[in-house]
């Protein structure tokens, strides 16, 4: 298994939403900020959002566990073998990730 580097491209708000449905004062996510980096293998990294984490860790898995030459979804999402671009389920203040697989060994063991 190997590290999945976890950039984070940018952080959002939609404001006509947030106007709409958002709490005052409602600003882009409060937890990750452009240009950020993780790395991950099959676990959320330490300060990663819970559920941004739901929202990508499928992906990570992937690539953590061998899809470095694929390109997700036939080749009509991306054009770049190991690497996706996602983001968090959060409707009003979307962060947007890039996934790339790397070659950095992971160290955990799948039975720790």
């Amino acid at each position: 298994m190997k590290k999945v580097k976890i950039t984070v491209l940018k952080t959002t708000l939609d404001e006509d939403l947030a106007n709409e449905y958002g709490v005052e004062g409602l600003s882009t996510c409060p937890f990750h900020e452009e240009g950020q980096v993780y790395y991950a293998d099959y676990a959320k990294p330490e300060g990663f959002c819970d559920e941004a984490w739901k929202a990508i860790y499928q992906y990570v898995f992937a690539l953590a566990h061998g899809a470095e030459n694929v390109v997700f979804y036939n080749h009509d999402w991306t054009d770049k073998p190991g690497c996706a671009i996602v983001c968090c389920n959060d409707g009003l203040r979307p962060v947007i990730f890039k996934l790339e697989a790397t070659d950095i060994i992971s160290s955990k063991v799948d039975n720790e």
